[in-house]
C-alpha cells in the first residue's frame, strides 16, 4: 500500500493503479467488512478522483464509509477522512449542496475525536474554507484559512508541502477580493515550498504557477503571468494527461490571456485544442463547450477586424469564415450565445 501511495503522490497513476487494484484482490481475503478493504477503496477512490473519473470514485468512496461505519461507528476519525474525500469529489463537480453537509459532519467528528488543533481537523477546515471561498461566501472562508494555515504551521513547520496549500488557498481568497499586494507574496511562498519539497514538475507545483500567473493576467502583468502559464501547462500534460481537466483549464488561461492582449492568432489553436478536449470529455452539449466556442468566436472576430485595419482583407476574409462557422456550432449548442 505504501508504494502506491507513493507513486501516487508522485502523480504516477498508473504504477499506483496497478499496485491498488492488487492490494484490492488481498484486502478481499479478509471479508467484505474489513477496515483494510475500506481503506483500499478510500485510496482507489482518491486515484480516480484524481483523473477526474468522477462516478467511479463516488462509488468507491460511498462503499468505503459504509464499511467503516459498520466495522467502527459512525463517530470514528476513519470515517471523517472518507466523508471529507466524498465531499472534495462533490466540490469538484460544483454539487456543493451535498458537499457541504459532509465537510461539517467530518469536522465534527474530527475535533471530538483528535482534538481542535489536530492536523486532521486542519485539512477538513481547509476544504470547507475553500468550499464557501467557490460560493463567494468570502468572509465565512477566510478565518477557517487562517485557523487551517495556524495548525499547520505549528504543527509541521513553515516549509511543508500542506503549509504551502493553507498559503495557496489563502492567497487565492485574497485574490477573488482583489487583495493583490496580500496574495501576491503568499502565492510565492507557497511556490517555493513545494518547489523544493516536492520537485519542480509536480503538479502542485503547476497549481500555484498557474494561480500566480492568472494573479498576474488580472493585474494586466502579461509579461509576468505568460511563461507561468506556459511551465503549468507543460507539467500538467505530462504529469497528469492530456485529457486532464487541469490541462483545459490551463489551456482556457493560456487563450485567454491571448485574448486579452489581442493576440489573436495565438489564441486560437488553444481555444481549439480546448474545445477539442471538452468535446471529448464532458460531451459536445455541455456549457463549457458553449462558453469556449463563444469565446473563440469573439476571439476570431476580433482577429479580423484588427486584419482589415490593417488592409489585410484577404487573411481577414479567411478568418472571418473560420468565425462563422465557430458561430453557427455555437448556436446549435446554445441558441442564447
Amino acid at each position: 500500500m505504501a508504494a502506491a501511495m507513493k507513486a501516487y503522490q508522485q502523480a504516477d497513476y498508473p504504477e499506483a493503479e496497478k499496485l491498488l487494484l492488487s492490494a484490492l484482490e488481498q484486502a478481499k481475503q479478509f471479508g467484505p467488512n474489513d477496515q483494510r478493504l475500506a481503506t483500499t477503496l478510500n485510496n482507489l477512490g482518491l486515484l480516480q478522483r484524481a483523473q477526474g473519473r468522477y462516478a467511479q470514485a463516488e462509488a468507491l468512496f460511498q462503499r468505503a464509509a459504509a464499511i467503516l461505519e459498520k466495522a467502527l461507528g459512525p463517530e470514528q476519525s476513519e470515517v471523517a477522512t472518507v466523508l471529507n474525500n466524498l465531499a472534495l469529489l462533490y466540490h469538484e463537480q460544483a454539487q456543493y449542496a451535498q458537499s457541504e453537509p459532509l465537510f461539517q459532519r467530518a469536522l465534527a467528528i474530527r475535533e471530538k475525536a483528535l482534538g481542535p488543533e489536530h492536523l486532521a481537523v486542519a485539512t477538513v477546515l481547509n476544504n470547507l474554507a475553500i468550499l464557501r471561498h467557490d460560493q463567494g461566501r468570502h468572509a465565512q472562508a477566510e478565518p477557517l484559512f487562517q485557523r487551517a494555515l495556524a495548525v499547520r504551521e505549528n504543527t509541521l513547520g513553515p516549509d511543508h508541502p500542506d503549509v504551502a496549500a493553507s498559503l495557496n488557498n489563502l492567497a487565492e481568497l485574497y485574490r477573488a477580493q482583489r487583495r493583490y499586494a496580500r496574495a501576491e507574496p503568499l502565492f510565492q511562498r507557497a511556490l517555493a515550498i513545494r518547489e523544493k519539497a516536492l520537485g519542480p514538475k509536480h503538479p502542485d507545483v503547476a497549481t500555484v504557477l498557474n494561480n500566480l500567473a492568472i494573479l498576474y493576467h488580472d493585474q494586466g502583468h502579461y509579461v509576468r503571468a505568460e511563461p507561468l502559464f506556459q511551465r503549468a501547462l507543460a507539467i500538467r500534460e505530462k504529469a497528469l494527461g492530456p485529457n486532464h481537466p487541469d490541462v483545459a483549464a490551463t489551456l482556457n488561461n493560456l487563450a485567454e490571456l491571448y485574448r486579452a492582449q489581442r493576440r489573436y492568432a495565438q489564441a486560437e489553436p488553444f481555444y481549439r485544442r480546448l474545445l477539442s478536449l471538452q468535446e471529448k470529455t464532458l460531451g459536445p452539449e455541455h456549457p463549457k463547450v458553449a462558453a469556449t466556442l463563444y469565446n473563440l468566436a469573439h476571439s476570431l472576430e476580433n482577429q479580423a477586424t484588427l486584419l482589415r485595419k490593417t488592409a489585410r482583407d484577404a487573411e481577414a476574409e479567411e478568418v472571418e469564415t473560420r468565425a462563422k462557422a465557430i458561430r453557427a456550432r455555437l448556436a446549435q449548442v446554445n441558441p442564447k450565445k
